[in-house]
């Protein structure tokens, strides 16, 4: 998850519509709706990236002829919970057919699986509120937040029950089991390339 930017003129407080004229006449930034106001998003570190791209390769393959589709961060989530957000996350996985929403083709409702890369600066304030988003859309089964700085992943799954288990992997040699999209992916592919000595110079 990029973390959203402090700027003198943000967050504002808009409606739906403003918002959405607010991001379709933007060509360099991307902006998330949260709650009423507007946040402009930051840009992504190297470290980011390559987890993001890893994970996606990762999915993609292991989603070869099933009936799911992983997509990257320009597919805009939206979310009712207490009141309605409009998100970026990181990795979406769909299975069947993409719910459209808002009459536009760049924003869904449905997806089965969220991945979001956890920010270094401000991540327990993004943390708290995108898991409150997520976990309040029925169609999510896992909600999955990657570690930037360690080889670490957190897997919120959707019970039965309709209650959410909670677990955490640790270290390039640990393996994350995703349920509801019945694949494993290794930490060692998650994390391929990726060196924890270096001070990541974006948010």
């Amino acid at each position: 998850m990029a973390t959203a930017q402090t700027h003198d003129d943000f967050p504002q407080a808009m409606s739906v519509a403003e918002y959405f004229a607010l991001s379709d006449a933007s060509t360099d930034t991307k902006y998330e709706y949260a709650r009423g106001k507007v946040y402009a998003m930051a840009g992504a570190s190297w470290r980011h990236n390559v987890i993001n791209s890893n994970t996606n390769a990762a999915l993609h393959g292991a989603l070869r002829g099933k009936p799911c589709t992983v997509v990257s961060s320009d597919t805009r989530l939206k979310v009712d919970s207490d009141l309605v957000s409009f998100r970026y996350p990181d990795l979406l996985v769909v299975c069947g057919e993409p719910n459209f929403v808002e009459d536009r083709t760049d924003t869904i409702d449905n997806p089965t699986v969220v991945i979001e890369i956890l920010s270094l600066d401000n991540a327990l304030q993004d943390f708290n509120d995108m898991l409150n988003d997520y976990v309040a859309l029925p169609t999510i089964q896992s909600y999955v937040v990657i570690a930037q700085n360690e080889a670490k992943v957190m897997h919120y799954a959707r019970q039965s029950s309709g209650k959410w288990l909670y677990e955490q992997k640790h270290g390039l040699d640990s393996t994350l089991t995703i349920p509801s999209l019945d694949v494993t992916l290794t930490l060692a592919d998650i994390y391929e390339t990726v060196t924890f000595d270096q001070a990541d110079k974006a948010e």
